[in-house]
């Protein structure tokens, strides 16, 4: 019988670990990407005796596919999807490929904003009492700690890229954080685009199933109103009391599934913001349905450290708190960002933008911000829209220069954050890359 043959297109972490775990299945497999796959990925596909080629796409072993994997950062724009698609080739994600090999429990975390912490902070909430594995955009692929590991408990962090590959995905319980406008150039510019492949998320979900939803969120709310959800509702919020789910209660959050109640005081959490309460829920309702104790959650709740490039403060210099905020590569992440500046605040913006609006910045850059620095390519949309908010507004396209000119303006007391709004490459590799340079050219102030 002839082996079924599965295209990997893109050779990075969900690449090869689709790679590793699409040989172990009996697949005979062939990966591609356009690009230069990294050597640790190289050794790794050739230790493993898997076909593989980069710096081109030759067409003719990739149409001769049963099944194609596509990473997430290939548009569904892009001529070669458009031809597999055109010859009735399936093309699915990592997460949808993995889950058919793996009977854990999946819990599932999406939105615009707070993916990375809320699925970090669960699996810490998690991991203290169950064997959990965290994966998705986030740590080793999931593909591969199914093969090597396989958990009986998976968070994903999952990205609308990789919930429009989906066919069958149905995690046990998805946790939908916010939606505001991000990545707009993937979905022709049109929002309820982006709307309807975050909600893709539940799709596949039974009345056995849980969807946890921010219940303050207009879009999301507006949304189930129109279209219906098989799953069992438990939102958030915290403005309103919620009978099944979780909210706030002065400066308690109570969480309530089947008239079992817990309560946590606010005051005690590690990471600060309101933003963070609603991630704090988020988290402690997926604990409290997998049935963690709830002392253990108001402990790990206290203790959790937070995620690099979130929010993360590096250094205090002459009384200046520099913040590495590199993470917020869209207008509602550094929203959040300036909501919880408590001090004049020298704010350093840009990079490449995805159709930004920034009316909503405006109040909190009138209020908190005292200087701003434009690091990127083309920053003509910055100048015109906050050019006359505040007195200093500079541009570089070095992140070094941009620390030294804010080291030169900030006074004591002042905070320095680098929060871009927008994504990195059109100077950086990738957002990672951004925040490691900014702590680097703080630590050598």
């Amino acid at each position: 019988m002839k082996k079924e043959k599965l295209v990997i297109l893109g050779g990075g972490e969900s690449g090869v670990g689709t790679a590793l775990l699409g040989k172990e299945k009996g697949y005979e497999v062939f990966v591609s990407d356009k690009g230069i796959i990294k050597e640790k990925y190289k050794e790794v596909l050739l230790h493993n005796e898997i076909e593989f080629e980069d710096g081109q796409h030759t067409e003719t072993k990739i149409l001769s596919a049963d099944l194609v994997m596509k990473s997430p950062g290939i548009p569904d724009k892009a001529a070669l999807v458009k031809q597999i698609r055109a010859e009735g080739i399936k093309v699915i994600s990592e997460i949808e490929f993995a889950s058919n090999f793996t009977e854990a429990t999946i819990v599932a975390i999406t939105g615009s904003n707070g993916k990375t912490t809320t699925a970090s902070l669960t699996y810490h909430l998690l991991k203290q009492e169950l064997n959990v594995g965290l994966a998705g955009n986030i740590g080793d692929s999931f593909a591969k700690q199914i093969l090597e590991k396989n958990h009986p408990n998976y968070v994903l962090e999952v990205s609308s890229f990789q919930l429009d590959d989906i066919v069958k995905f149905q995690p046990k319980i998805a946790v939908l954080l916010n939606i505001t406008p991000d990545h707009l150039d993937r979905y022709d510019y049109v929002f309820e685009n982006y709307i309807a492949s975050k909600f893709r998320i539940a799709e596949n979900q039974t009345k056995e199933d849980y969807f946890i939803y921010d219940a303050d969120d207009e879009v999301i709310e507006s949304w189930l109103q129109q279209h219906s959800v098989q799953s069992t509702l438990l939102p958030f919020s915290l403005t309103k009391q919620i009978d099944n789910g979780a909210y706030l209660d002065q400066n308690n959050i109570k969480i309530t599934i089947d008239n079992n109640q817990i309560i946590m005081p606010t005051a005690n959490l590690a990471l600060e913001g309101k933003h963070n309460i609603k991630n704090a829920m988020a988290a402690s309702t997926v604990a409290h349905l997998l049935k963690i104790r709830k002392q253990t959650i108001r402990e790990s709740l206290e203790n959790f450290q937070g995620v690099e490039h979130r929010l993360e403060h590096v250094l205090k210099i002459n009384k200046v708190q520099y913040i590495n905020d590199s993470k917020a590569t869209n207008v509602n992440a550094t929203y959040y960002a300036l909501e919880s500046m408590d001090a004049p605040t020298v704010w350093i913006v840009g990079g490449q933008d995805k159709g930004n609006d920034y009316q909503e910045l405006f109040q909190f850059v009138n209020e908190k911000v005292k200087a701003i620095i434009c690091l990127g390519v083309d920053n003509e949309k910055l100048l015109k829209n906050f050019g006359n908010m505040v007195d200093i507004i500079v541009e570089t396209q070095y992140m070094t220069e941009a620390v030294k000119i804010a080291y030169k303006i900030a006074k004591s007391g002042d905070n320095v954050l680098l929060s871009p709004a927008c994504a990195s490459f059109d100077l950086f590799e990738n957002y990672e890359d951004r925040g490691r340079q900014f702590k680097d050219a703080v630590r050598n102030l």
